[in-house]
């Protein structure tokens, strides 16, 4: 773990896309529901849902809000034992992950700090991505993970022609899940897990599987903005993507987490903009970005392909305006050079983006109405997000 962070802890997390067995059609959504609009295509079907895991109400950081399964990374997650269940990856560089071509002295602290230095020979990319794998079994009972037997015929990126071209990756299937493991086993090494993370590492051993750390993709590193309150919680969060072939067995903690939804981007969306859940500023930055794809093949493959160009650190800072609550991000005209702090303003929005050329932020009316006003152009091939909003209130990409 990196000892030197003061204000943040450090946090994985993972987008679980998975195929669904029908298509499910934009147009409905929005056929009965007055007042909103959407830039979605309005035929459009979408072949896959998302998982949302709903928090507890009693938790300390975002109660009952819908996120991505994941957590805080546990001293385990870079403990040397690991070494012995990747041994047949130790050799290769990064354990077979592939290279990124973002430089390191512009990479998020999160992913380029040396953890040698920090006293563990685990690269911080692997072991965030263990953390993301155990977080998602804890929280949602889906094992990530491949038998050791199995693990030579993974399509790893190590071997990639990444330095020649761009379009190295090829078309590979979508992650599957084993099921060589009997549910009452999987189920008793899951509370022993819960109990303990270092578990986790023991349950790789006895089962002979490794985290299928190839299987998560790179795609955004988020930070908490400040708060109100001094003793706020604050998380330096690196995001992955990974695209299973069929919607799993899913199950909720009971401690943590009170319910799991599986549902297509735009319904995400749609129940969001309906008061019937809640998801923060990144869910719905990052589930606006998933609505570019309709089929699950060309989520995978655009996430593949992107995650070697690297990711941009995205620490929002709150502007207060006398109309609404702004959330800027990196790009905008308006983004501080100081980010510990929050601003304020007499001006109203309107006011705001007249001033502003460069637009990058998440306008936020009230808990369940933001909009995301972004024309800049995102870094290392990332999409512009693709989102509902109030037409009176009409978000510009």
């Amino acid at each position: 773990m990196n000892t030197a962070l003061k204000h943040w802890k450090e946090a994985a997390t993972v987008i679980l896309a998975a195929g669904s067995k029908y298509k499910r059609s934009v147009e409905s959504l929005w056929r009965e529901t007055p007042g909103f609009t959407t830039n979605l295509r309005q035929k459009t079907a979408f072949d896959y849902e998302v998982l949302l895991l709903k928090r507890s109400g009693k938790s300390s950081f975002m109660p009952n809000a819908y996120v991505f399964p994941g957590g805080l990374v546990e001293p385990s997650d870079f403990s040397t034992e690991w070494l012995d269940v990747f041994n047949a990856f130790t050799h290769l560089p990064m354990f077979g992950l592939a290279t990124v071509k973002q430089p390191q002295e512009s990479r998020p602290p999160i992913f380029a700090t040396d953890r040698q230095q920090l006293g563990s020979p685990i690269p911080g990319d692997v072991a965030f991505r263990i953390c993301a794998v155990r977080e998602t079994f804890e929280e949602s009972g889906i094992l990530l993970v491949v038998p050791s037997d199995e693990a030579n015929t993974l399509n790893t990126d190590v071997n990639a022609d990444n330095e020649k071209s761009d379009n190295y990756v090829s078309r590979s299937r979508f992650t599957a899940l084993p099921d060589r493991w009997d549910k009452s086993l999987i189920s008793k090494w899951r509370s022993l897990v819960l109990q303990n993370s270092e578990n986790f590492i023991l349950m790789c051993r006895e089962l002979e599987c490794l985290p299928n750390i190839w299987a998560l993709y790179e795609w955004g590193n988020w930070l908490t903005p400040v708060g109100g309150s001094v003793r706020q919680r604050r998380y330096d969060t690196a995001f992955y993507m990974c695209c299973l072939k069929h919607v799993p067995d899913t199950l909720q903690d009971q401690k943590e987490i009170e319910h799991y939804k599986w549902s297509t981007p735009p319904e995400v969306l749609h129940s969001y903009q309906e008061r019937k859940l809640w998801i923060a500023p990144p869910q719905l930055y990052d589930i606006g970005r998933m609505c570019n794809f309709p089929l699950l093949s060309d989520l995978h493959n655009f996430a593949k392909q992107r995650s070697i160009e690297g990711c941009e650190r995205c620490l929002p800072v709150i502007l207060k305006a006398t109309d609404c609550h702004i959330s800027l991000l990196p790009g905008d005209s308006l983004y501080p050079e100081k980010t510990d702090s929050n601003v304020s303003t007499e001006k109203c929005l309107e006011e705001l983006q007249e001033d502003s050329p460069n637009l990058h932020r998440i306008v936020m009316h009230n808990p369940y109405q933001s909009s995301v006003y972004i024309n800049i152009t995102p870094k290392y091939k990332h999409l512009l997000p693709l989102t509902i909003c109030e037409s009176k209130h009409e978000h510009k990409l």
